[in-house]
């Protein structure tokens, strides 16, 4: 046992940031087959990730360190541009050296960034480099035939020789605001696009976005713990309020430039380009309601596009990873010609059909019922690479697990084994397919060839000091999915359990998985005499779409479906009713807030972290999707919203008590939310307590921070209860 696993359960999670250090990640598979490229730290409590490679070639698999951070940027200490922090922010990373990478068509040559400097790494050769360019260097990405990489810098898309010569511009900012090869805020946050510009097939040209926020409101996050500072203005597009400006440019090696167009004015949000040689450049554009999107097929020569399929729904439209995109081509077309390019029939996307999500290839319908898909991971010649979890119509139901399968003409094949979490990366012939199980600690990654096992990729991630004993049922008349997790060595016969609920509750957060790491923490609350409870209801992924799509308008419904699990549950679990407790964050900070303030009859404290109390306060492309047009549609907000205009929106008897939790640097629910809370509890004479997190943002990745969250939010449920402390 290592003195990292002797710590308490508290201090470890935080100095391993959840065990999540030391675990390999970011898989790229070559196309030859010979080699798996990914990230991985020194051990589980080393923050600063390497770049490794897996040769696939020899007698015997064998790991090398591509690019060690430390011997390449020795002596300096991580500096981050503004930029590249708003990126890890939007992506939730919170580990340090190689945090992302790319690599060119034959994942030959690997481009990262360190403290916005520029390295390339030969995976064959095993040598890294730094190449003296403009900075600070954003998002750096190999051309596919391995000659140039190009990167944002300064508000400018630039390119430069992969040997280190002919560093230049190619589209530079043309007026206040304007950024080129750069996702905004609403993409990185929201749609999960976090690049703003992508190379052409041929490696002549990129596709490159113009964004321009000069019409988006400006916020101003300040640092009450630093007066001497000035306050960090950001743009921040509010419900109801203007959106950064998105264009999309063609650009060639010289510079020249050609615009790709579309209607804008209907459809401005780009949510996705996904360009190889299978076809030409494909772009799914949505309107801003989400109700309507068109995959465009378009003409980088001319810029102009046509359209390949329009989508629309009532509800909204949701995205995905890996679609749209094209399937290969069969050996003979030519993509180049009218007949092979943009042909509808090579469109896969993944949609909502009679509610069921589904993989679909042009008109044609590959999956039903049973499955419900989540994302496309790789596209062969024969067969589509897909994440799925059991749909409504599955003949049992799997709770929490995900699968990999492989959809051909003759239908769904399952890849993966056993119950679990599993995710994959393919190229030909080999997969790196990486299970989470709810019985095992932490992940494994199998590299596959043909369907047989010839590697596993080590993981040094930490082994936790407690083991997680999650539950996984369905409850109530819903079969909502839940987790129930009771103190280590509770027996029968013990008695009833204080209740703690621990959700997320909100959309594309789903909580209930059949992993193990996944509910450390929760066991960890159990074994501090609770019985916990996490339950995904209407409105969390991974069931169905009418399942996702009915808390359209009425956030309210994903209470009414903790209710129902927790007087279900009592049934069959030690559950005392009298003593139930609530916390979350971000949308379960506000799930728990407006449980205590909505149901006092069932919830007696709550802990809230980072919630959002005022809809009008969150932006544009999550919560209009939801909610509709602030200004066509007040009363909605008002309804889903904690406190309005005239403080609390709704505000039942009795009073329970409430810690309110936020970072002050949060940049994405901003620290307003809780302060016009708190304001609101103090008009209504509701005493409550407030805990603000200097330097904090919407993540907790600080080592002593993220340990005494948990110590304090068990004191102050103890302390609500009257149970003993």
């Amino acid at each position: 046992m290592t003195a990292t696993q002797q710590l308490s359960f508290p201090r470890q999670s935080a100095r391993t940031q959840r065990f999540t250090l030391g675990a390999p990640r970011a898989f790229t598979v070559s196309p030859d087959g010979s080699r798996v490229v990914f990230l991985r730290s020194a051990s589980g409590t080393d923050r600063t990730g390497l770049l490794w490679v897996l040769d696939l070639d020899g007698p015997v698999p064998r790991e090398r360190i591509a690019a060690d951070p430390r011997e390449l940027a020795a002596g300096s200490e991580e500096d981050l541009p503004a930029e590249e922090r708003a990126r890890r922010e939007r992506s939730r990373e919170g580990s340090a050296g190689v945090v992302e990478y790319a690599v060119d068509g034959a994942a030959e040559l690997a481009a990262f960034a360190l403290s916005g400097r520029l390295f390339t790494a030969e995976l064959r050769a095993g040598t890294a480099r730094e190449l003296p360019v403009a900075g600070p260097v954003i998002d750096p990405r190999p051309s596919p035939d391995g000659r140039y990489v190009a990167y944002a810098a300064g508000g400018a898309l630039r390119v430069t020789g992969a040997e280190g010569g002919g560093d230049r511009a190619l589209a530079e900012p043309d007026g206040p605001g304007v950024t080129f090869g750069l996702a905004e805020f609403v993409a990185a946050e929201e749609m999960g696009r976090s690049r703003g510009f992508w190379w052409s097939p041929d490696s002549d040209r990129l596709l490159v976005a113009r964004v321009d926020d000069s019409e988006v409101r400006r916020w101003w996050i300040s640092d009450p713990a630093h007066p001497d500072r000035r306050p960090a203005e950001i743009a921040y597009p509010a419900a109801g309020t203007p959106n950064a400006e998105v264009r999309l440019f063609a650009v060639a090696l010289d510079g020249e430039r050609t615009e790709i167009v579309w209607d804008r004015e209907r459809y401005p949000y780009l949510a996705r380009v996904h360009w190889s040689a299978a076809g030409p450049p494909l772009l799914l554009v949505q309107s801003r309601d989400q109700r309507t999107q068109v995959n465009l097929a378009a003409d980088p020569e001319t810029g102009a596009t046509r359209p390949v399929l329009v989508e629309e729904d009532p509800a909204w439209l949701e995205l995905f990873p890996g679609a749209p995109a094209w399937r290969p081509a069969a050996p003979g077309t030519d993509t180049d010609t009218d007949a092979g390019a943009g042909d509808a029939s090579r469109l896969v996307r993944i949609a909502d059909l009679d509610d069921a999500r589904v993989l679909a290839a042009g008109d044609r319908v590959l999956t039903g019922p049973d499955l419900h898909l989540r994302a496309i991971l790789d596209l062969g010649e024969d067969d589509v690479l897909v994440s799925a979890s059991a749909g409504e119509s599955a003949a049992a139901p799997e709770t929490g697990e995900i699968h990999i399968y492989r959809v051909g003409d003759d239908g769904p094949r399952r890849v993966s084994d056993g119950p679990g979490v599993h995710t994959a990366v393919r190229s030909g012939a080999v997969t790196v397919l990486a299970s989470a199980r709810p019985d095992a600690s932490g992940t494994t990654a199998r590299v596959l060839r043909d369907g047989e096992q010839i590697a596993v990729v080590a993981s040094y991630a930490e082994r936790p000091a407690l083991t997680a004993r999650p539950l996984l049922v369905e409850a109530g008349p819903r079969r909502i999915p839940c987790a129930v997790l009771l103190p280590s060595g509770h027996r029968e016969g013990d008695g009833p359990l204080p209740v703690l609920m621990d959700p997320y509750g909100g959309p594309h957060g789903r909580r209930v998985l059949a992993a193990h790491h996944a509910h450390l923490t929760a066991q960890w609350f159990a074994d501090q005499g609770f019985a916990v409870v996490v339950a995904d209801g209407r409105g969390a992924p991974g069931r169905s779409p009418g399942w996702e799509k009915a808390i359209g308008g009425d956030f309210g419904l994903i209470l009414d479906d903790q209710v129902e699990a927790l007087q279900a549950l009592a049934k069959s679990f030690p559950l005392d009713l009298e003593r139930v407790a609530i916390r979350g964050w971000s949308f379960g900070g506000y799930l728990a807030g407006m449980a205590a303030l909505r149901r006092p009859d069932v919830f007696h404290a709550a802990v809230v972290g980072a919630p959002v109390t005022d809809q009008r306060l969150y932006d544009t492309h999550y919560t209009e999707r939801y909610l509709g047009d602030p200004h066509e549609r007040p009363e909605v907000y008002t309804a889903n919203s904690l406190v309005g205009d005239d403080g609390l929106t709704v505000a039942e008897t009795p009073h329970r008590p409430m810690l309110i939790v936020h970072g002050l640097a949060d940049d994405n629910v901003v620290v307003a939310h809780a302060l016009r809370l708190s304001s609101a509890l103090l008009s209504a004479g509701r005493p409550h307590e407030v805990l603000p997190l200097t330097g904090v943002t919407h993540m907790t990745p600080q080592e002593q921070v993220a340990e005494n969250l948990l110590l304090l939010q068990v004191d102050f449920l103890k302390r609500s209860l009257g149970l003993p402390r």
